[in-house]
């Protein structure tokens, strides 16, 4: 009984401090309007251990468990009254469970778009948006169709009645919003894939930009990731002009991965795994391409340097056997499957491996000698390490490049709950789930941009 108070205390905690910060961000509305956006993993049901001893004793077996449970994060989620939340491992395969959930937020207003992982996994994503906030204009689903059977989803929405005060004939008000859960990182094989799956996210919300000849707009990219501001996914994404929402409206750098945490995974160690990406449409963007590049050879780097090989090790590694004081191809290939990076069914493709051979061998004679090698891109630092704050500049009001006015976002705050984890710590009667629930404020606000992205080409 005392316990149940003690929770019961907490949550009551939990929610006025978070609703006081996110409301005292929206006081000025009148003046400023604002939309708020929420990322949770929920922890479906089906992976929630009850019993430490007994793995396969699982929430789902108990339906009065998983029930409360859910209602408490519905409770939440609309005292809140976020303008846009992204749920992950939503139990899709319940249908009990997703009655509920659409009962109760489309009662609340909202719109809902619901995803389940390929391959019947059971959970999957749930979007849904504020119908007296958003005018839907398209949906999208992404599917990776990889060892993780993970899925994103896109919604490109019109901001609606709220924001009619500052409607404009030539101002656009959409936005893109993507939702996705990341494959966790069991070992390190499996970096590549979750690079991948990123990859894949931002190729297709490129395409869907370029099939529908859409000119730059903000874009969100919600969800839990599954790697933290240490990891070679968070320097891929700020290598494409996009922030980290909460890191920005806390004023962290990207060396600040020890202030705050989201997650407490089944192994027990605590992390920061949960993001909302904003690239505003004033932002300067590298071509994707080459970022994917920087990004598989700064992994590459990583790898030879966790072997702690100094740069005449990893030269001679890369070359190998090879009689000639110089790397071949054939050499470069046999590397890259040492450290696991092809030669499977999720590794690099002949296509992407002939790719970054030919940004090595610049002189196209077919072989990289040693003075090559400290030159180019497997030693040296990558551009993804030069270029973040190049990356992230934004165009000049006053250039000649400016076709016409659009909207974008400034971040007026964002919080975690519950508030422990701001502070690097994990709460011990914290059970709703093992990750914490992100809510970002934004303010729309007008901004100049290009008829098409600009780019930075990287000598490489």
């Amino acid at each position: 009984m005392r316990k149940d108070r003690r929770v019961s205390k907490m949550k009551g905690r939990i929610s006025k401090i978070g609703s006081y910060a996110i409301a005292s961000s929206m006081r000025d509305r009148h003046q400023q309007p604002c939309i708020t956006c929420t990322t949770f993993n929920i922890l479906a049901p089906i992976y929630k251990r009850l019993n430490r001893e007994d793995p396969s004793c699982r929430e789902s077996d108990y339906r009065a468990y998983w029930l409360a449970r859910n209602h408490r994060i519905l409770d939440l989620l609309l005292q809140e009254r976020s303008s846009i939340i992204c749920l992950q491992e939503f139990w899709v395969g319940n249908e009990e469970l997703v009655n509920l959930y659409e009962r109760r937020l489309g009662h609340a207003g909202y719109v809902l778009f619901k995803l389940g992982r390929t391959n019947n996994r059971g959970d999957g994503l749930l979007t849904a948006v504020r119908k007296d906030y958003f005018r839907v204009l398209n949906y999208r689903e992404f599917l990776f169709n990889d060892c993780g059977d993970r899925v994103a989803q896109l919604l490109h929405v019109e901001l609606s009645a709220p924001f009619s005060q500052s409607r404009n004939s030539d101002v656009r008000q959409e936005i893109l919003i993507v939702n996705t859960h990341l494959l966790f990182p069991h070992d390190s094989s499996l970096s590549l894939v979750r690079l991948h799956q990123v990859y894949k996210i931002l190729q297709d919300v490129e395409s869907y930009q370029k099939e529908n000849k859409l000119n730059p707009m903000p874009i969100l990219l919600c969800g839990d990731w599954n790697g933290s501001k240490r990891g070679h996914i968070y320097k891929f994404l700020r290598s494409q002009g996009f922030v980290s929402s909460y890191d920005t409206a806390h004023q962290y750098t990207d060396a600040d991965a020890h202030k705050w945490v989201s997650h407490l995974n089944h192994r027990g160690n605590i992390c920061g795994v949960d993001f909302i990406w904003l690239l505003n449409p004033n932002r300067y963007r590298k071509l994707l391409k080459a970022s994917w590049s920087e990004a598989v050879f700064d992994m590459f780097k990583y790898l030879l340097r966790r072997a702690s090989l100094t740069e005449v090790d990893a030269f001679a590694f890369l070359k190998a056997d090879n009689h000639g004081d110089y790397i071949t191809y054939s050499c470069f290939c046999e590397a890259l499957r040492q450290l696991n990076l092809i030669g499977h069914r999720h590794g690099l493709s002949v296509e992407e491996t002939r790719e970054l051979w030919v940004q090595v061998d610049r002189e196209r004679n077919g072989v990289v000698d040693y003075k090559e090698f400290q030159q180019r891109r497997i030693w040296n630092p990558t551009g993804s390490e030069q270029s973040d704050e190049s990356s992230n500049e934004v165009l000049d009001a006053g250039s000649k490049v400016f076709q016409e006015q659009t909207i974008g976002f400034s971040i007026k705050n964002a919080v975690l709950f519950p508030p422990e984890v701001e502070k690097g710590r994990w709460p011990e009667n914290y059970f709703l789930s093992d990750h914490a629930r992100l809510t970002v404020v934004f303010s729309p606000i007008r901004m100049p941009c290009s008829q098409s992205y600009p780019v930075y080409q990287t000598n490489i």
